[in-house]
């Protein structure tokens, strides 16, 4: 079985790391190259950032910001926010990431996850979807959680896999920045559903919620806010997990 993996999550806005709870309430935490290089050092599997404003704002990813975290950090490293065409996947790429996260321009234009696996390989194409039980069903949110396409979750990953998706990052709206735990059923619902593997995103407020994850169908685990407030240490997570007989790289 593949080594599961710990990721931590930089939400940037305006060149800054923030945090809020359902998206909402956000909050100034620190400067990203800073805390990249921190995670790299402290044993994080893989480093995700997430430019938050990007796509509702209707321009490109903080690439300078990019740059300089891609600098700092020696593990594989995700890049997503304002990603709308095949050029874009190659600047950021250029400027440092290994993997390139799509979501509210895939949901306009799937055909772009179709170009992107092409030209890069399914690999590099990493879709984020965020998702909220919305009357009876899971439904996908573009912009930052602002909007509902209303598609139905499993449909659209399932397309987007056909289509040459390598990853999915499932966020589940509801239980983002709330620390009672990941919603372990949709998670592994995902996971059954899709051959690639799945990282449980929203919800982390302990390590038995990642213990309870990733037992139940997810490759890894994201998280933010308990990592940036210091209020779970990496290498004492993955201690924890290794404890329970989870593959985990130590060290």
């Amino acid at each position: 079985m593949l080594a599961k993996r710990i990721i931590p999550c930089l939400d940037v806005r305006d060149g800054r790391v923030v945090k809020g709870t359902q998206f909402q309430n956000i909050q100034d935490v620190d400067d990203p190259v800073v805390l990249g290089k921190q995670y790299s050092e402290l044993g994080a599997d893989e480093l995700v950032f997430y430019d938050i404003t990007a796509s509702h704002e209707k321009r490109s990813i903080f690439l300078d910001v990019v740059e300089r975290v891609a600098e700092e950090v020696h593990i594989p490293f995700t890049v997503g926010g304002g990603i709308a065409t095949v050029d874009d996947f190659r600047t950021v790429l250029k400027a440092g990431a290994d993997k390139v996260s799509v979501n509210s321009a895939a949901v306009r234009n799937p055909g772009l996850i179709n170009l992107a696996s092409e030209r890069f390989g399914d690999q590099c194409v990493v879709l984020s979807i965020d998702t909220k039980f919305v009357n009876g069903q899971w439904n996908v949110f573009v912009q930052g959680g602002r909007k509902d396409t209303g598609l139905e979750l499993f449909e659209w990953a399932r397309e987007g896999v056909q289509r040459g998706a390598g990853e999915i990052v499932l966020n589940v709206m509801n239980a983002d920045g709330v620390k009672t735990g990941y919603d372990v059923e949709v998670t592994g619902q995902l996971a059954q559903t899709v051959n690639v593997p799945v990282v449980a995103s929203g919800g982390a407020g302990k390590n038995e919620h990642f213990l309870d994850v990733l037992k139940n169908g997810a490759d890894a685990a994201l998280a933010a806010s308990v990592f940036h407030f210091g209020e779970i240490e990496i290498q004492d997570l993955k201690q924890f997990l290794s404890n329970e007989d989870l593959p985990i790289r130590l060290g």
